[in-house]
């Protein structure tokens, strides 16, 4: 029960002690994790015999520690082939294969146990091949040899291989018992074919299995793996003539993780014990599900809760991030075990509060427990987080201490604490040193290098991976899309899908992502086809980043994936309403947050910096000020930097920029870079030299070396003929070494991006393009088209500004658009920068001249071209 306090006054008060009482203190002591306690009574009784120093070595075992565990087996003056079977048991237990088979080789007599342990430790490590090698040579096998080897192909998802393998087992004559009922059932869930799971049923039948609660149970977890065979599942449980406490906690905990709680609670009511597994079922049901206060009372409900119901509560609280409320449960435990620690350090870690953590560590290590492998990885993760090397080299050695320092687990949590931490000195030493390599440690030593921007060897790491799995291929196509090395992702990508891979949610939003930043929408919708075709696109996350992808894409697909979206969380309403801001679309975006609060939803702060946005663009004033002042009054929400910023841009875009200055110096916090930029934007907009230069050298300590804003004060200087306090920017400017970003435009055209840079000369068609130019410059000037020489930056005659003007980056890509598209064939552009007034007004004209449909997206948002008018209705 747990009660260790009172077993040992019982165990102290009695007045003769066998030596199976003394094994059996040591024994719950070792089960407990309170390893110091169980080693000071075998130390009492000078070593025990061949089963106490067993007990101790297989709770050294138990714990990872593996060195603790070796030295007992080394002193032991008498060993059994028990004994040498807990040892290699212990090597198993730690991921250890090669020393196991090195003790298992070493063995002077072997049993059926010993090969079991031996092939467990290969089953358990992957390696397949040699467990194989190793059943054929069995001299002997029992049903655990069958049901181990079973086990092990579905560990890896050969479902189809275990299956075979038991089918085998059933034509040699072998039946089958609960355990490996049991595994082969393991099998055939994974294969997720309800046929082959009812044609099971029968030899259930003829063994007798039918009506066997276990097998019963193990059935009934088959259905319910299966979310779409809930009915099914309900059916069976339904017609099960014996239920056992995990029988109904099986069809509760199913229930639950399908979002059917009311069902699941249902369930319970009827279980006629209603005990702590089921207990257990509903309360994490409950707390996943959100309903944390029912979980609650249903805890209290419970009369003399054991350690199991405090952990399932502390983990509820955990998950619905009530770290305080769980912190209040774990002080008042009256019992703790190393579960209890472990929830509550990985909690800690989990919701950011990192050093707590690591001082509940310190805690339970002052209390005199080892920590266990879980809250040593939870302590590196939160190392991890706060980059905290020097606690993290601690910890290690803590870990040393523990003896679990070559547990795969411990050396992979290491690998990428080291390398969040920039150390790839230990990365690589913790790397080479670690005994057993699963495919997790790849991918952690893959990750360490991406971190630290090595990505050339990350790349070779991942070449010369023996297996992959699809973490490999996120960790790679991620690092390729983050280095905005978009067709190398790509490639990698069909290099997976061709190898038969399923791409998960986080590959796919990543690459959606990446064609949103490029404005690639014809890859973003092959990559939906993807989604589609693997039932992915339905999932939320992948469906917001759809979304998301064809709003930045200037794509109307992207209000036919929100009509079609059955779930909506917060991000979904944000991402539409900031879809509608950058494109111009702030009546749609207000409508949008009506549609919002209809379907009780609240806003949060990105919610209002989407509002306050989209009133800016579309310069919708007093509906931007009543958006600022119901974020504090209707829904308690302070207003941050980011949400000024919006309202400096509303008020200056509209020409208020002297409202929009004092609105600034009334802030109750300090304003930053972002903020004066909006009032110095305002100022270029409405040509006020004075209040922009106030704002430009605000902006000039703030970040010297951003060159956008030198080139903002030049512009307005420029605009009003200026030239002498032009000449002084350019001067300040070459005295700060700082260089004017180039504008640089890019397209897709059949699956492949042509970019141009203002004044190009290097592209392979720059002679055609500068021709096509020039036709079009004519025959916009008969259409009465005439450039804006105000927006050249230089004095010079005004033939020269004109020249100038004409080779802007977005001018050359559409006449290569127009060079090389179909006639009436839509152009869409992308921009890095803000597009000048002039190329505004040149692309009304060629949209009217050539009857084409042209979208530009420049840096603050998005242009849509048609028949000589622009969507922003000349307000950006």
């Amino acid at each position: 029960l747990g009660r260790l306090r009172e077993a040992r006054e019982v165990f102290d008060a009695m007045p003769h002690r066998s030596i199976f009482a003394w094994n059996t203190m040591i024994s719950a002591y070792c089960n407990s994790g309170m390893l110091e306690d169980a080693r000071s009574l075998v130390d009492a009784i000078s070593g025990g015999n061949v089963r106490t120093s067993t007990i101790l070595l297989s709770g050294y075992a138990r714990l990872g520690r593996v060195l603790d565990a070796r030295r007992v087996f080394d002193g032991m003056l008498e060993r059994n082939t028990i004994a040498w079977n807990a040892m290699v048991s212990c090597y198993v237990r730690n991921g250890d294969v090669t020393m196991a088979r090195r003790l298992f080789d070493a063995m002077p007599s072997k049993d059926v146990t010993s090969w079991n342990s031996m092939l467990t430790g290969y089953c358990h490590s992957r390696q397949m091949v040699d467990a194989w090698h190793l059943f054929e040579q069995m001299p002997e096998r029992n049903l655990v040899s069958w049901t181990v080897v079973i086990s092990g192909y579905a560990r890896i998802e050969q479902h189809g291989k275990a299956w075979d393998i038991f089918r085998m087992m059933h034509r040699e004559g072998v039946s089958p018992d609960q355990s490996n009922f049991a595994s082969v059932l393991l099998a055939v869930t994974g294969l997720r074919d309800l046929g082959v799971l009812e044609g099971l049923r029968p030899l259930a039948l003829k063994t007798g299995f039918e009506s066997d609660v276990v097998i019963g149970t193990s059935m009934l977890n088959a259905y319910t793996r299966d979310a779409s065979a809930l009915d099914t599942a309900m059916k069976f449980f339904e017609g099960m003539p014996e239920r056992n406490e995990y029988t109904w906690s099986t069809m509760i905990a199913a229930l639950s993780h399908g979002g059917r709680i009311d069902a699941a609670t249902a369930v319970y009511e009827r279980d006629p014990v209603k005990s702590i597994p089921c207990q257990t079922a509903l309360l994490t049901g409950l707390a996943r599900c959100g309903r944390i206060t029912d979980a609650r009372i249903l805890f209290d409900q419970i009369p003399d809760p054991i350690v199991v119901s405090w952990n399932a509560m502390i983990t509820g609280y955990m998950q619905n991030g009530m770290v305080d409320e769980a912190k209040e449960l774990f002080d008042r435990m009256p019992f703790r075990n190393t579960i209890s620690w472990a929830g509550m350090i990985a909690g800690y870690a989990q919701n950011g509060r990192n050093q707590e953590a690591l001082d509940l560590l310190q805690a339970q290590h002052r209390n005199g427990m080892l920590p266990s492998l879980s809250s040593l990885t939870s302590s590196f993760f939160a190392c991890s987080n706060i980059g905290a090397l020097e606690t993290g080299n601690q910890v290690h050695s803590l870990a040393v201490k523990a003896g679990c320092q070559f547990n795969s687990y411990i050396g992979n949590a290491l690998i990428t604490m080291y390398g969040k931490c920039g150390n790839m000195e230990y990365v690589r030493q913790v790397f080479s040193r670690m005994r057993v390599k699963d495919t997790v440690s790849w991918n952690s030593f893959i990750s360490a290098l991406v971190h630290n921007n090595m990505l050339e060897d990350a790349r070779h790491i991942f070449d010369n991976m023996l297996s992959r799995d699809v973490v490999s291929w996120t960790t790679i196509i991620s690092a390729y899309a983050q280095a905005e090395r978009g067709t190398e992702a790509v490639e990698f990508f069909k290099i997976m899908l061709h190898k038969h891979e399923v791409p998960n949610s986080p590959i796919l939003t990543i690459l959606l992502s990446m064609c949103g930043s490029l404005g690639a929408p014809k890859l973003g919708q092959q990559i939906h086809t993807v989604a589609i075709k693997h039932g992915r696109d339905s999932e939320l996350i992948v469906a917001n980043a759809l979304m998301s992808m064809y709003f930045k894409c200037g794509s109307a697909d992207s209000h036919k994936v929100f009509d079609s979206m059955e779930e909506r969380d917060i991000f979904t309403w944000n991402s539409f309403i900031t879809g509608c801001a950058q494109h111009g679309l702030g009546r749609e975006a207000i409508k949008m947050y009506k549609h919002m609060r209809s379907a009780g939803v609240l806003p949060n702060e990105v919610t209002f910096v989407g509002l306050l946005n989209a009133c800016s663009h579309a310069g919708l004033v007093d509906e931007g000020w009543q958006f600022f002042k119901s974020m504090s009054r209707d829904y308690g929400l302070t207003p941050l930097l980011e949400h000024y910023a919006c309202m400096v841009d509303l008020l200056g875009r509209t020409g208020n920029v002297q409202g929009a200055e004092q609105f600034i110096y009334d802030m109750p916090i300090e304003p930053d870079a972002v903020i004066w930029s909006a009032l110095l934007g305002a100022c270029k907009i409405h040509k006020n030299a004075e209040i922009g230069r106030r704002a430009a050298e605000r902006l000039f300590a703030i970040e010297p070396s951003n060159s956008g804003n030198y080139v903002m004060l030049s512009n307005i200087y420029s605009s009003l003929g200026m030239w002498v306090e032009v000449a002084e920017v350019r001067r300040i400017m070459k005295q700060q070494g700082v260089t004017k970003e180039p504008g640089c435009s890019w397209m897709q055209i059949r699956n492949k991006v042509y970019s141009f840079v203002t004044g190009d000369k290097q592209h392979e068609q720059i002679e055609e393009v500068e021709s096509t130019l020039q036709d079009l410059y004519t025959s916009l000037r008969t259409a009465g088209y005439v450039p804006d020489t105000e927006f050249v930056l230089h004095d010079i005659d005004e033939e020269q500004k004109e020249s100038s003007l004409l080779y802007h980056s977005e001018k050359l890509a559409v006449a290569y658009g127009l060079l090389v598209t179909p006639q009436g064939m839509p152009i869409q552009i992308m921009k890095n920068l803000r597009i000048c007034g002039d190329c505004h007004t040149f692309f009304k004209f060629v949209s009217q001249v050539t009857k084409r449909d042209i979208d530009i997206r420049d840096g603050n948002r998005f242009h849509h071209f048609r028949n000589g008018s622009c969507s922003c209705g000349d307000f950006w």
